[in-house]
């Protein structure tokens, strides 16, 4: 659970992170500040990322900015991209962290509902990924994309569809752009992450006493859900120099959740010793 990089692997590397401000957002961004970097966090709540950037400066001692920004904005985008590099020079990569969803029936959500979460999740997404590259292109400069996704980008999931569909999305421009802006040096990951609890984005998603009746962490074949140092030490790789032949990659850090949950006979684990001797006396040895 300590950081896996050596000292100074991202000194003098700026770095913006959108929703950057809470959660694994602000677990990500601590550690990249850690070695060195200078930080840009965004998010639509001024409040939250000016007393989080004010934090993360006194844990770290590094530079960090913090500019209110809705990503369903392109004239937004463009503002923080112009006040980074105001405040820190040319920007070396961008995280797409900013997220919003719902747990519920597709059919009692309103289209608004659903736009709410798409627009964040994708549109948000590839408006930070537009503005970003089209600056990185006309500077001829290097940079480097790593987005947020989930697995069930890849197979979908019922009561979570809009953002089902707002990270399938993600899930393709990483990789679309991979190939097509990598003669710019640009590359374009992807993360992956399975469980990682935060007390504002689990209590919204499970309220109540439904935290405890669907514990994540039986659901994992490693049998506990992911600590934060875990995804930032990915994280931080991923944005490093030392990950520079990695491009058009979605990486999963989930215990194997989704393998498990996606093998039909996976759950057979459940079957007690004692049932497992009847069924091989049944077949003979």
């Amino acid at each position: 659970m300590e950081g896996m990089l050596k000292p100074g692997t991202l000194k003098n590397k700026t770095i913006i992170i959108t929703g950057g401000g809470t959660g694994l957002g602000r677990s990500m961004g601590k550690y990249m500040l850690e070695l060195g970097a200078n930080l840009v966090i965004t998010s639509r709540k001024t409040e939250v990322i000016n007393k989080t950037a004010e934090a993360l400066k006194a844990e770290t001692g590094g530079n960090v900015l913090a500019v209110t920004c809705d990503v369903r904005k392109y004239e937004e985008v463009e503002n923080v991209i112009r006040q980074a590099e105001a405040s820190f020079g040319p920007i070396h990569g961008v995280l797409n962290n900013a997220a919003g969803n719902f747990i519920s029936p597709t059919e009692r959500l309103s289209h608004r509902a659903f736009d709410i979460v798409v627009d964040i999740v994708l549109k948000g997404t590839y408006y930070t990924t537009l503005a970003a590259g089209k600056n990185w292109i006309a500077k001829k400069q290097p940079g480097v994309f790593l987005n947020i996704v989930t697995t069930y980008a890849w197979t979908g999931s019922g009561f979570v569809v809009p953002s089902a569909c707002g990270k399938a999305g993600v899930l393709a421009l990483t990789r679309s752009l991979a190939v097509e802006w990598a003669r710019y040096n640009i590359r374009s990951n992807a993360i992956a992450p399975g469980p990682f609890p935060t007390e504002g984005a689990w209590s919204r998603l499970l309220p109540g006493d439904l935290v405890k009746k669907f514990n994540p962490a039986e659901r994992i074949p490693l049998k506990r859900v992911g600590q934060h140092q875990e995804l930032a030490n990915l994280a931080a790789y991923l944005m490093s120099d030392f990950s520079a032949y990695i491009n058009g990659e979605v990486i999963t850090i989930d215990g194997g959740e989704w393998l498990r949950n996606g093998g039909e006979f996976s759950h057979l684990e459940a079957i007690p010793e004692n049932l497992w001797d009847e069924l091989e006396k049944m077949r003979g040895k």
